[in-house]
């Protein structure tokens, strides 16, 4: 059918005639930020908005060298790129190659220009931050009296811990006397002797914040001998002071909460740490009177008495046993004995006396066994049972006996 197009040739069509159109190449837009998204990709993807209509529109990621500062919800801005067609969704949006807030165009570019100057001087060094101490007993607040931020300090510092004292310096955070003011709150309650010092306000516009963004403030901060957090605007808002500062804080509730130790959380680590001590001092003593129980046993056995009773009782043993082996060598003894008894007494000269038999000796004593041993005349001895015969001898007869 003549005259009938597809949805892709209209939409080519029209991305045509966008790009053909040279405003359309090359304009400023300026407006409320809403629905701003910070892709995973790099892309930002974010809607412009005034009191008459809705502009869709994205920054790439390769064009993010446009965006001097991290944008967010309500932020008036001005945003330069071109328009045209996304052809798939068949949708215009502005395609953004820069990004400045409204109205503070020259202001960005000193806040960038001192920035520079200030990290290149060395103020913003991570070896010249002073630690933040960790039970602040005097907290110094650089503040306006009626500001919100003085409000929140107050109720997170009584919320955490009453007893820390805090001391406001009420300085003027906004306009011509700002500045001088900021500086002297510090300079103030660093003579003073507090632990930390907070300096901020609460949040609003680069106009509103830009005195924490002059140098004579950075340098304050610098030369403070007190730690001082910085909590200026909210978390999405960076001044040059919260760089120079020892902690940066996003918001000034927060940082009441870096600044003041919360007794509640004290307390219950006190009691945990009470507790842990008190188990291990439970088992140290148990393992000390274990310890002690095998040194009294120990000590039981090495005992001097003990050693003597038994080696006393070792001696008794020992003593036993030898008399016990004593008795038995003299039933072995006697036994022998009795047998050498029996054997005498088979030769005894008294058992063939008192058979009958006698036993000759000389008067000298020796045995006469031979008339050889003997001549006529000499004397001589028969010993019988009942009594000795002294004869003489008359005359020796020899035999021959065959044995």
């Amino acid at each position: 059918m003549a005259g009938v197009y597809s949805v892709g040739q209209v939409n080519t069509y029209i991305k045509n005639m966008f790009t053909q159109d040279i405003l359309l190449n090359r304009l400023s837009v300026k407006g409320e930020v809403s629905n701003c998204k910070y892709h995973a990709s790099g892309h930002i993807y974010f809607t412009l908005k005034d009191g008459s209509g809705t502009l869709s529109a994205v920054m790439f990621a390769g064009n993010r060298s446009g965006l001097a500062f991290r944008m967010t919800d309500g932020q008036q801005v001005v945003v330069t790129g071109s328009i045209s067609v996304y052809e798939r969704d068949g949708k215009y949006q502005l395609y953004a190659s820069k990004i400045v807030p409204d109205g503070t165009g020259d202001l960005f570019l000193r806040y960038q220009q001192l920035k520079n100057e200030l990290e290149e001087m060395g103020m913003f060094a991570p070896e010249y931050k002073k630690p933040i101490p960790l039970y602040s007993r005097r907290v110094g607040i650089v503040t306006a009296s009626t500001g919100a931020a003085v409000r929140d300090i107050m109720n997170i510092s009584a919320r955490r811990n009453p007893y820390v004292q805090l001391i406001l310096y009420p300085a003027i955070v906004q306009g011509e006397y700002a500045v001088p003011s900021i500086v002297k709150g510090i300079l103030t309650l660093d003579a003073y002797g507090v632990d930390v010092i907070i300096a901020g306000r609460g949040g609003g516009s680069i106009e509103d914040l830009w005195a924490f963004n002059e140098e004579a403030v950075a340098r304050a901060i610098f030369e403070c001998n007190t730690p001082i957090i910085s909590a200026v605007g909210h978390e999405t808002d960076y001044t040059i002071a919260d760089f120079v500062s020892d902690l940066r804080a996003p918001t000034p509730s927060a940082a009441a909460e870096l600044a003041v130790c919360d007794i509640r959380e004290l307390d219950r680590r006190i009691s945990q740490y009470g507790g842990a001590l008190f188990s291990a001092m439970e088992n140290r003593i148990a393992g000390c009177r274990e310890r002690l129980k095998e040194y009294e046993l120990h000590f039981k056995y090495l005992n001097p008495v003990n050693v003597l009773r038994e080696r006393r009782q070792r001696i008794i043993d020992c003593e036993e046993k030898l008399h016990s082996l004593m008795q038995a060598v003299i039933a072995q003894k006697r036994h022998e004995l009795a047998v050498y008894c029996e054997r005498l007494n088979g030769v005894s000269p008294l058992k063939r006396i008192l058979a009958g038999y006698g036993y000759i000796e000389d008067m000298q004593g020796n045995g006469i066994k031979s008339i050889r041993q003997v001549k006529e005349q000499d004397l001589f001895l028969v010993h019988l049972v009942d009594g000795v015969i002294e004869s003489r001898v008359e005359k020796t007869v020899e035999k021959n006996i065959t044995p």
